[in-house]
């Protein structure tokens, strides 16, 4: 009967706590970006056109808003059908469709293969390394990542960073996202949990868009405070205010405040700040920066030296000493065999987590490990190159304090 009873608890937990981690990546709550190329657009064109139908308003509205855009661009007097052709898509921002007057905010992109010849000019060349981008907005006390839609996401998903020299790796916050990339991960400084993060998203480093969003009152002006910052430690770039006329000019403003962003990162490029964290590329890939390389290697040589010097001084013994093959030189060591060995591991808070993975790294034999599932609270997954047998990997973590349970070729630690 108890264990039943036993038996009943454990399903209702289990049942718990997955509807607990369904609902917190189900819902909608993705805004995937809808522009990244490296196409010319120009946004915020205002048209107020009247005609006989509300259609034949809109069309003649489009028309005006592609010549907008071109004399925005600086490009010559050419014909509406030259200048249609090279228009690649037509973005409403805001639209009012009445009987015989339509009303608008459009965005006219245009294909630069075609409108260069025009134009002049080459494009860009992006020069910074992948970075993650996560946008964090703080509103009425609450702080806010990828866990729900809002505007400020929606800013940095209708944004065109094609012609931007930043590499951004703009996830959509669907899924997982929500789950990884929340308000505490934007905080954290662990460069263990970091490395695993940025290799899910093959991204090199993160940065950091950060909104502060204050109302005067219920459909009032909006004061934003937006700071840009930048790595692990969140260091700051530099911030400034923008202020919208009331909720319907939130988004505009949010707009100019993705292209400003965009420019303070850009130019913390160009002045050299923006370079890949070192410390981070010790995780997941196994890559070791070339200076801390250099270190290893000169920290191996002093010790050969110290054993070279310990065996000259030591006295020879004669009894029990090995016959030296023919020719003077000792038999060289067979390699060892290096295997993909794949080690579940308990995570039960972020401190065990890097605390294992750190643990991991100083086994003698590991060559490299990467983290393959993350689960904070559960268990976590990753796979180890180990230069032996397994036998020698389980038998070096039990030296080190953890439980070893041994499978086909796979382990399950714990502390």
């Amino acid at each position: 009967m108890r264990w039943a009873l036993a038996a009943v608890l454990a399903l209702g937990l289990l049942a718990g706590g997955y509807a607990l981690v369904l609902a917190q990546v189900s819902g909608e709550r993705g805004i995937a970006p809808t522009a990244s190329s490296a196409d010319l657009e120009v946004r915020g064109i205002a048209v107020d056109v009247r005609a006989e139908s509300g259609a034949e308003a809109r069309d003649q509205a489009w028309r005006q808003a592609q010549r907008e855009a071109w004399e925005q661009l600086g490009g010559p007097a050419i014909s509406d059908s030259q200048l249609a052709g090279m228009v690649s898509a037509i973005v409403i921002q805001r639209e009012r469709i009445g009987p015989k007057r339509y009303i608008a905010t459009l965005g006219v992109t245009f294909d630069r293969q075609r409108a260069g010849r025009f134009l002049g000019g080459t494009t860009r060349a992006r020069s910074s390394a992948p970075m993650l981008l996560i946008p964090v907005t703080a509103s009425a006390g609450t702080y806010t990542a990828f866990e729900r839609r809002n505007p400020w996401q929606r800013a940095w998903a209708e944004f065109n960073p094609g012609t931007s020299r930043i590499d951004y790796v703009r996830p959509s916050g669907a899924g997982g996202d929500s789950l990884l990339l929340n308000f505490g991960q934007a905080g954290r400084r662990s460069r263990a949990w970091w490395s695993s993060t940025l290799d899910q998203y093959a991204a090199a480093d993160v940065l950091v868009a950060a909104v502060r969003l204050e109302h005067a009152f219920p459909g009032g002006p909006i004061t934003g405070t937006f700071t840009a910052r930048y790595g692990p430690d969140s260091k700051p770039l530099d911030s400034f205010n923008l202020e919208a006329a009331g909720p319907d000019a939130l988004g505009d403003m949010l707009g100019q405040a993705v292209e400003a962003m965009d420019a303070i990162f850009e130019q913390a490029l160009a002045d050299g700040k923006l370079r890949p964290d070192p410390t981070l590329r010790l995780g997941g890939s196994g890559r070791v920066d070339p200076a801390i390389q250099r270190l290893i290697q000169i920290g191996r040589a002093i010790q050969q030296r110290d054993r070279a010097v310990a065996s000259a001084n030591a006295p020879a013994s004669n009894e029990g000493a090995a016959a030296a093959p023919e020719g003077g030189a000792a038999a060289a060591p067979a390699p060892a065999v290096v295997r993909a060995i794949t080690v579940q591991f308990a995570t039960p808070d972020p401190a065990t987590f890097d605390a294992t993975l750190t643990a991991m790294r100083q086994v003698p034999g590991v060559r490299a490990l990467a983290v393959t599932s993350t689960a904070i609270g559960g268990t976590s997954v990753m796979s180890v190159s180990f230069g032996g047998e397994q036998a020698a990997l389980a038998a070096a973590l039990r030296q080190r304090g953890f439980a070893v349970r041994e499978g086909s070729g796979a382990i399950a630690i714990s502390r």
